[in-house]
């Protein structure tokens, strides 16, 4: 089956305009926010809507990278960049491509349970809804109703195949 065009480039820029804008609102009064993106593409949204919300926000905005293996069923601690110092007391935006069952997202909560932070928000660009794991996104790119066989893909990182696609 050939992969179905979801999302083009420009829709994904106006959703990660529009993430970027609930995140402002939501967290106007923040002196700063982290933004955690999960390593791939979500890392790469998590840099984008860091782009958007320097050019909107007052507030200063941290970006990090949750590297973590996405194929194993269990993880080994993640380590946080910076050190805890840098989430103490802190705005924690937690950012991946797609929420399927919530299991990446699960795992990458994990560094920051240890860590005071004020709150952890959950940011995705597609979000499927097949939770297996108490994980809810804050905010959502677009909702989209997938049967369990199919795959959504989010290519971010080569400029000439952007988009969302479902396979």
């Amino acid at each position: 089956m050939n992969p179905v065009q979801i999302l083009s480039a420009d829709q994904i820029r106006q959703k990660i305009r529009r993430i970027a804008s609930q995140l402002y609102e939501t967290n106007f009064d923040e002196a700063a926010l982290v933004l955690a993106g999960v390593a791939g593409e979500g890392y790469e949204l998590a840099r984008r809507i860091a782009d958007e919300l320097r050019q909107i926000a007052p507030f200063s905005v941290t970006l990090v990278q949750i590297e973590l293996d996405k194929t194993q069923k269990a993880q080994p601690n993640i380590q946080l960049p910076g050190g805890s110092g840098t989430y103490t007391d802190r705005v924690v935006v937690l950012i991946d491509d797609v929420l399927y069952s919530g299991r990446t997202l699960a795992f990458s909560l994990q560094p920051f349970l240890s860590v005071p932070v004020r709150k952890i928000q959950v940011a995705v660009l597609v979000n499927r809804n097949h939770p297996r794991f108490p994980i809810a996104a804050d905010f959502i790119g677009l909702e989209l109703a997938t049967t369990l066989n199919e795959h959504v893909d989010v290519i971010l990182s080569d400029s000439a195949r952007e988009g969302v696609y479902l396979q």
